[in-house]
């Protein structure tokens, strides 16, 4: 039986309606903080594989709830590894410094700028330490019609102002969430037991922060004006990495799919709304 923990999350959504049959579990059915209750509902849902979705996602706050981050990204993923099921887990670009000047690719060093890519980064150590099979799917910029992400707060911005100041010196590649669930489901499907491996996913092709924004305003049709600045005029207590774009061939390769342009899921998307 497969589990997907985080299932009110924009990823756990998208994979609810792609996999229905799956068992799901946000915070108020599984803490997986806690050993012995991942212990005990692994065991009595007879979980065989997990895809753990569950993660302390808030960038900014990280740098003051260090210790809560960590809990949940670190101790939560490990309590999961320990469990006998075998994980797949999601992890970030912000793994990576931004130092590079080509795409990232599985095996180049990280070195996360960030409380957040720290314990992110050390959640993916921590789940190879202690799993029989673990993957780890690091994706970046990830956006759905579901909860809170940048392309929603763009449009209900764009729709509240004329214009808006969005930086234009981090590059990164967005990833539409349904699109990285069909990975996911791949994965899942292709998993052999005892492997370790890591895959990048995101959509293909690259952008700022300020061309994301720009194009969101342009397919919903906004007239707010995108206005290109740099980081160090949009002061933040989490650092970014400056590029952290993610090379994709490995899982293009594994599984024999096409990703979609990041501009070709974006109007999807937006044309969804």
């Amino acid at each position: 039986m497969l589990l997907i923990t985080g299932s009110n999350g924009q990823l756990g959504r998208c994979l609810h309606a792609l996999l229905p049959n799956a068992v799901y579990a946000d915070v108020g059915d599984l803490d997986i903080t806690k050993y012995a209750d991942v212990k005990n509902f692994v065991q009595v849902q007879n979980i065989d594989v997990i895809v753990n979705c569950a993660a302390y996602t808030n960038v900014e706050k990280a740098e003051e709830e260090r210790d809560l981050a960590r809990e949940i990204n670190v101790i939560g993923t490990e309590n999961l590894a320990k469990s006998g099921a075998s994980v797949i887990q999601i992890s970030t670009d912000y793994v990576f410094d931004g130092t590079s000047s080509v795409p990232y690719v599985e095996n180049d060093t990280p070195n996360p700028l960030s409380v957040y890519g720290a314990t992110k980064y050390e959640s993916e150590k921590t789940l190879f330490a202690s799993a029989e099979t673990a993957i780890v799917i690091r994706t970046a910029w990830l956006y759905s019609g579901f909860g809170k992400n940048f392309v929603k707060t763009m449009r209900q911005l764009g729709q509240e102002r004329s214009s808006l100041n969005v930086v234009f010196d981090q590059v990164g590649s967005p990833t539409y969430a349904p699109d990285l669930a069909n990975a996911i489901i791949r994965v899942v499907e292709s998993l052999s037991k005892g492997s370790h491996e890591i895959y990048h996913f995101s959509n293909e092709g690259a952008c700022s922060w300020y061309d994301f924004a720009a194009a969101i305003m342009r397919f919903s049709r906004l007239p707010c004006e995108i206005l290109p600045i740099e980081s160090k005029d949009f002061p933040q207590k989490a650092k970014r990495p400056s590029f952290s774009v993610l090379n994709k061939s490995k899982i293009k390769n594994f599984l024999d799919i096409k990703i979609p342009h990041w501009q070709e899921a974006l109007e999807k998307c937006i044309n969804q709304f």
